[in-house]
């Protein structure tokens, strides 16, 4: 490739290693599958040259910030490409395509290197996520997986990936089972970028031929919106599933999957009264009491007929379009035995 050719998001695949020359605190944020992060400024280096700039104007900037590029280029020579071969092609990227990604493709190929810059940069490839999911989310043929509050669901798609399907495990995807209570113990949710890159790249690997399983989520998980188009392609599916478990297989499989709300009993009744408005002061009393003394039993009984159970059975037939002609697949217990055979029978191999 030519030095002087603009590398576009779709020839990144050419390319021996994806580099991400912004800082931590970026790459962190979001960024191209795959890509390694090295940077020619770190986060408190970026934020002195920013201010500089800001402060001191342009050239001042540059001053201060190109040895801090040089420095930190001839520690990536030392270590991160040490062992590169003669022949390996890196392709580098910044936040827009500019000086950052220029300076490092400029010292590899003085090195001899073949290094090739993305042209737009991050940004480029932030709109190429956009239109994927524009382009994408109307084309897929989505089966869409339904049941009240401790139906198992995200263990059913995992099965049914076991199996061999296509699954879009949003909720994988979030970090958050997608509840009130759905906060995955010391696992933050990632950044609403990444979470659209890691959809937008699911959706890339899809054969849209066939049926793509998903379960049937609200518009946001914990605190990520889902896009628009996908939810819209969700509700209008001609192809509704619902699990339909037993009360006492639900709540046995409840018990045993946020076994580790017991753990955090203060963090778990403060959570809870966040629905007094919902359930009335008295109810929500009894609840974070239970709570508190770790006596999940009677509390999730609770929430599961008082709280979940009549919102599920009030949205469903409101989001869904097709849901009047739901299929229904029947569960007595949702043990792993139980939960396979569930995959089995919605989508029989």
């Amino acid at each position: 490739m030519s030095h002087n050719t603009p590398v576009r998001v779709a020839d990144m695949q050419a390319f021996d290693t994806l580099i991400d020359a912004r800082s931590p605190a970026e790459f962190a944020l979001d960024h191209v599958p795959g890509a390694i992060n090295c940077p020619v400024l770190d986060d408190e280096e970026r934020r002195i040259v920013g201010t500089l700039y800001k402060q001191q104007g342009a050239f001042e900037a540059r001053r201060v910030g190109g040895a801090m590029v040089a420095a930190n280029l001839a520690r990536h020579l030392r270590e991160r490409f040490a062992d590169q071969p003669a022949n390996w092609k890196p392709l580098v990227y910044c936040w827009r395509g500019g000086l950052r990604s220029g300076s490092m493709v400029t010292w590899l190929r003085l090195v001899g290197w073949d290094a090739q810059q993305l042209a737009g940069g991050y940004k480029s490839f932030r709109r190429h996520v956009i239109s994927q999911l524009d382009a994408l989310c109307p084309q897929l043929n989505l089966h869409v997986i339904c049941g009240a509050t401790g139906s198992a669901k995200t263990r059913v798609l995992q099965a049914l990936a076991a199996q061999g399907e296509q699954v879009l495990d949003l909720e994988d995807m979030a970090c958050h089972k997608g509840s009130l209570l759905g906060s995955l113990p010391g696992v933050p949710q990632p950044s609403q970028k990444s979470f659209e890159t890691g959809i937008a790249t699911a959706l890339g690997g899809f054969d849209l031929a066939r049926p793509i399983y998903v379960e049937g989520e609200s518009p946001r998980i914990g605190k990520l919106s889902l896009p628009l188009s996908l939810v819209a392609r969700m509700r209008e599916s001609p192809h509704v599933i619902e699990v339909a478990a037993t009360h006492e297989a639900r709540l046995d499989y409840l018990l045993r999957d946020y076994v580790y709300l017991g753990d955090d009993r203060e963090a778990l009744a403060t959570q809870l009264g966040r629905l007094k408005e919902l359930q009335g002061k008295e109810t929500v009393a009894r609840w974070q009491q239970w709570a508190l003394a770790g006596e999940l039993a009677p509390l999730f009984a609770e929430l599961m007929s008082l709280h979940y159970d009549p919102h599920y059975e009030r949205s469903q037939e409101r989001h869904f379009r097709s849901w009047g002609q739901r299929r229904s697949v029947q569960a007595q217990v949702l043990d792993e035995a139980g939960i396979e055979a569930l995959a089995r029978e919605i989508a029989p191999r």
